[in-house]
């Protein structure tokens, strides 16, 4: 194991504003331009096609804006060969006769023949539902942190760990805001996985920040948390290492359907890592943290054992 000496907390200034920023720019983008949803959330159909030989999107576009669908989003889904159009909601038009529309526009010209792989459909209350739901499983996530947090450790260390997934959450979405990436289910999945691993990177540096706050007496508060960190940056930084070479797998060949999962994952893994050190610790640090915050709630915890 690597022993680093480096003065995490010293430098935090500089962080905590380089963060500051960056989060300034990601909600800026989110409260501008929003997020791009999905179908999953505003509702539509999705239809898979799929081709003998590569198929050439310009070419699909061109057929589906002549046969009426300008607003149709395509892209390829895994390989060239496979193709997949979203609509939007039309009223009064079922998904079986929207898809056969499809087909027969795509197939109008003497390009190669598509055949119709599948069909989905969501109608706009359900989207509304799902986008609802998803977002209060956000806040929901985050005051369980909160709580957790504060009874596991101390108030000033959850308010520390909050901000740091807040910072994640937030940059994430600024990120599929700024490039107008689509925000969908799978997506939302990945925000909702990202949350717990952040929360997990930075209680493994909190725990050791108590262990230290314990056991160490000739040591000023931010010696003793920069010592902490350090101990534990070989454990995270080899953690964070596997964990991306897994995404970047998924990046490369889950296909289209992972992807906006692996780009959530990928983003967050990094930033996740990043806010555990530079953002969590630094904040409770700020807030007034001390090793006589934990030797009080030693105290408390002795005392109430010993009560009949």
């Amino acid at each position: 194991m690597v022993n680093t000496n480096i003065n995490f907390l010293g430098n935090r200034n500089i962080f905590l504003v380089f963060s500051s920023i960056v989060m300034a720019i990601a909600i800026g983008s989110l409260a501008i331009k929003g997020l791009k949803l999905g179908i999953d959330f505003t509702g539509g159909t999705l239809i898979e096609v799929g081709y003998e030989q590569p198929a050439d999107l310009d070419t699909l576009r061109n057929a589906l804006e002549q046969g009426g669908f300008a607003n149709a989003t395509v892209q390829y889904f895994g390989t060239t060969k496979d193709v997949l159009i979203r609509m939007k909601l039309e009223e009064g038009v079922s998904s079986a006769l929207l898809s056969e529309k499809v087909i027969e526009a795509i197939n109008k010209n003497d390009a190669p023949t598509a055949s119709l792989r599948r069909v989905e459909f969501v109608g706009p209350q359900v989207g509304e539902d799902l986008a609802e739901d998803g977002f209060l499983a956000l806040l929901y996530s985050t005051v369980a942190i909160l709580i957790y947090i504060a009874w596991r450790f101390e108030w000033k260390f959850s308010l520390g760990a909050v901000i740091a997934t807040f910072h994640d959450v937030i940059v994430t979405l600024g990120l599929f805001s700024l490039l107008n990436l689509e925000f969908d289910l799978s997506v939302l999945a990945a925000v909702l996985a990202l949350i717990g691993y952040s929360l997990n990177d930075t209680i493994v540096i909190y725990d050791r920040i108590r262990e230290g706050f314990l056991q160490i007496r000739n040591k000023s508060t931010e010696e003793i948390m920069n010592l902490s960190v350090n101990v534990t940056l070989s454990r995270t930084v080899m953690t964070s290492v596997t964990v991306l070479l897994v995404l970047l797998s998924l990046f490369f060949l889950g296909g289209e359907a992972l992807r906006g999962f692996s780009i959530v994952l990928l983003f967050g893994v990094f930033f996740g890592t990043y806010s555990s050190i530079f953002i969590a610790s630094p904040v409770a640090l700020l807030l007034g943290i001390s090793p006589a915050d934990m030797l009080a709630s030693t105290k408390e915890s002795t005392d109430s054992d010993g009560l009949p």
